[in-house]
């Protein structure tokens, strides 16, 4: 390593901050030239392989030592004893031929051993702070144990609620994912990515993994190239603005070429456009599954679709390894192709600081579970939570008698939710435990031991132990297994005996307070009239208990607002706010309901608009929807200018007053709509939000300011511009209600 330590230090000097200049002749770009200069075709190679072990692994192979050794990978996932950390990085940079560092990896998706909320729970916040510290914390936790590198943020727009991953998404509104994935990659990659408590981020999945067809998990996508720009690039573009170190491709096909193939995507796209001057890693095996797509006929065909794409590192499969080599002898890849892989890891290598400091910082005290990080995830909790129904039941007295149940009340592991490889249940503060600590009037009753569970054996227990209670607070939901990856679902209802059981409580007439812990919208229909609440809680994380405990007691309100449209059947699906008009759009004059139609009818069009005869044409909520313990009241809307040139800004203000009998915290959201465009414009889309917190009575006055740049799209003939014409906007508490106005946008303004 010595040979490097006078370079490397101006390099460093070079690339302090989260994006660096992509200038060919910078110091960096020269010591990378220095690097690649010295290695063999087999060298280069090595560095495009990602290998990984199993991170229950009591023992190091010989075979893998031997590869690294060999020169033969460049990063490694699930390396997870610091012992096997320490000791194949010094076999890489003491015994391999060039001696370059390797990037330890790993899926640290809402936390590393302080499990926060899931991220779609997160984005339920409508929070960057919270996003930022949130990874802020898990990469201070992770590096202390070698991980220099997590795959995360998932940026991908999630329309369709029975798809598993939705629970790793932002949800299903562009601009509220964009913001989200910047603070998330700020917060993991810190001030500077060569700070040992940084680890790089991995925008994923790049692209339009969150269309798939059905919901169902590693399907098709059909994706017109305006709705791919206007939809599910620009949370990449966020991303990349603000130094994503890494980007994945996804398992799908997009227009029938799979991602880790899509040389459009991958070259036009990423590298030429958008200017992303770090690394590309397949997700894992996407290579060679495009065998399965049917678009490539063997492993080696594979590999050189992937190369040819410029896809730079290949995740677990062994296409690259097995036949790069052979595919630039027969000039179906160019070798300089190759080196542009290898460069782009080489840049994040030395971003990280690698070449320097390239051991495990063993002074980094990662304090897991240290009482800011818990406070923080509580916090995180306590913002997430969306109150869904309130009839005057939340928030409880001290004094009034509580009967506890449900699957989710005591359920430790599934608390934390989907890809928390290294969370530990004996931290999670569930339900149960935070009302002992709290001390309390409650009874507990178990009454089904998950949420699978499909045995009635104990309703009657369960309708026993509420008879001398006031209120039962029911936690429900799904398991942690139920959601995330490869784990769709058709319908999204509560699983097991869960609704039968809340039907039979009904019964007993005590108010029942229904909390839900899940990776996804649970579809309520059928229950909504049996509960007096419902508080979404999502998978809550190690503090979730704690928050709850707080909301449902009123020390705390829910601030949380859905980040997703929560639908009445998974038949509606997918849903999105943000949809287009149609020709005949549907509206509560028009719309006839099923069983509205009288018996042999004469056959007609029935409303002749876009509806559904059984659920109609509305989510159950919302996007953007909660409520709070207080009401708020939104008035005085007053827009600067009736017309403004594309140079001018847009001042929109209205006057938000608290109302009700509490101080409150609101999320004022401003909306538009461009009314005419070169293509069809959908109804809505939100363009900024602000979190306001107001006393009884208290009235203020919120300001939001709309440029010209903010109505872009791209239309269907490629060109990406603002149009003149008509628009509307809302200043909302939702995306179908709020106050409305109207401006003119004109090229030329008078």
């Amino acid at each position: 390593m010595k040979y490097y330590s006078i370079i490397i230090v101006l390099a460093l000097m070079s690339c302090s901050h989260s994006k660096v200049s992509t200038n060919k002749d910078t110091v960096e770009e020269r010591f990378i030239d220095s690097i690649l200069a010295t290695m063999s075709i087999d060298d280069k190679i090595g560095q495009t392989n990602l290998r990984g072990t199993s991170s229950r692994a009591k023992t190091l192979s010989e075979e893998l030592k031997e590869d690294v050794r060999q020169g033969k990978v460049g990063a490694l996932l699930n390396v997870m004893k610091v012992e096997f950390v320490d000791e194949l990085q010094k076999i890489a940079v003491e015994e391999s031929p060039n001696k370059i560092p390797l990037i330890f990896g790993r899926d640290v998706i809402h936390g590393f051993k302080t499990i926060f909320p899931i991220p779609l729970g997160l984005a339920a916040s409508w929070d960057t702070d919270i996003a930022k510290s949130s990874s802020r914390i898990a990469a201070i936790e992770a590096s202390s144990v070698g991980i220099r590198w997590t795959f995360a943020p998932m940026l991908d727009i999630a329309r369709d609620s029975r798809w598993g991953r939705i629970a790793e998404s932002p949800g299903e509104d562009t601009y509220l994912a964009s913001v989200l994935g910047k603070a998330y990659i700020q917060g993991f990659q810190g001030d500077s990515l060569n700070n040992p408590t940084s680890i790089a981020a991995c925008a994923k999945h790049y692209i339009g993994y969150g269309a798939v067809e059905g919901g169902r998990d590693y399907n098709t996508t059909v994706i017109p190239e305006p709705l791919l720009r206007n939809v599910y690039l620009p949370p990449f573009q966020s991303a990349l603005d603000v130094g994503a170190a890494t980007v994945m491709t996804s398992f799908n096909e997009i227009n029938g070429i799979p991602a880790t193939g899509n040389e459009f995507l991958l070259k036009h796209v990423l590298r030429d456009e958008l200017k992303f001057d770090g690394f590309v890693v397949s997700d894992w095996d996407s290579v060679i599954e495009m065998i399965a797509h049917g678009y490539a006929k063997d492993e080696k065909q594979a590999g050189e679709l992937a190369a040819n794409a410029g896809m730079d590192m290949e995740m677990t499969s062994k296409a690259y390894e097995h036949h790069l080599k052979d595919l630039i002898k027969e000039d179906k890849v160019k070798e300089r192709q190759l080196d542009e892989f290898v460069k782009n890891i080489l840049r994040i290598k030395l971003r990280l600081g690698l070449f320097e400091k390239p051991y495990r910082d063993k002074n980094n005290e990662a304090n897991f579970y240290k009482e800011a990080h818990l406070a923080e995830a509580k916090e995180a909790a306590i913002k997430s939570a969306v109150l869904l129904k309130n009839k005057r039941i939340l928030p409880l007295s001290s004094a009034t008698k509580v009967a506890l149940i449900g699957p989710l009340a005591n359920a430790p592991l599934d608390q934390m939710g989907t890809w928390t490889f290294d969370g530990e249940k004996e931290h999670t503060v569930t339900p149960l435990k935070a009302f002992k600590e709290a001390q309390v009037n409650f009874k507990y009753v178990e009454a089904l031991t998950h949420s699978r569970d499909r045995s009635k054996e104990q309703f009657q227990k369960a309708v026993d132990g509420v008879k001398d209670s006031d209120v039962i607070v029911f936690v429900a939901g799904e398991e942690a297994i139920l959601s995330g990856e490869a784990h769709s679902r058709a319908t999204i209802d509560l699983p097991g005996a869960q609704e039968d059981l809340i039907k039979v409580l009904s019964k007993t007439g005590k108010p029942i307070v229904l909390v839900i812990m899940a990776g996804r919208p649970i579809t309520i229909t059928n229950i909504i009239d049996n509960v007096d609440a419902v508080l979404m809680s999502w998978h809550p994380g190690t503090m979730g208990g704690v928050a709850l405990q707080e909301i449902i007691y009123g020390l705390r309100e829910p601030e949380g607002r859905l980040p997703v449209s929560w639908p009445k059947k998974a038949g509606q699906l997918p849903y999105f706010y943000n949809h287009k008009s149609t020709g005949r759009p549907a509206n509560k004059e028009d719309y006839v309901a099923m069983y509205d139609i009288p018996v042999g009818a004469w056959q007609s069009s029935l409303g002749n608009d876009s509806h559904y005869l059984d659920i109609g044409y509305t989510p159950h909520f919302p996007f953007g929807f909660g409520l709070g313990y207080t009401a708020f009241k939104y008035d005085d809307l007053q827009i600067s200018k009736d017309t403004i040139g594309f140079n001018e800004t847009l001042l929109v203000k209205a006057s938000i007053t608290n109302v009700g009998e509490r101080p409150g915290k609101e999320i004022v959201q401003l909306y538009t709509q461009d009314v005419v465009g070169s293509i069809t414009r959908p109804v809505r889309e939100l363009k900024g939000f602000q979190h306001i917190n107001l006393n009884v009575g208290e009235t203020k006055e919120v300001t939001f300011k709309v440029f010209p740049r903010q109505l872009e799209f791209t239309n269907h003939k490629g060109i990406r511009a603002t149009e003149e014409g008509d628009f509307n906007i809302w200043v909302s508490s939702d995306a179908t209600s709020g106050l409305k106005g109207t401006f003119y946008l004109k090229k030329e303004c008078q």
